[in-house]
């Protein structure tokens, strides 16, 4: 039940991130947040892989 309120507020994030970055124009900004988009998926790939291999 925890774990489905934190993927649900991940994807909220994740999204809402992905708008500013649409309507960022400080260039550097945008490669803070894509850079963190990027990292996060990456988390939360393994750990889904992690989960799979079990």
């Amino acid at each position: 039940m925890e774990n489905e309120l934190y993927k649900k507020m991940y994807f909220r994030l994740f999204n809402k991130v992905t708008d500013a970055i649409e309507i960022c124009e400080d260039e550097s900004v945008k490669d803070i947040l894509i850079k963190a988009q990027q990292e996060t998926e990456e988390m939360y790939m393994s750990y889904n892989m992690l989960n799979i291999t079990k």
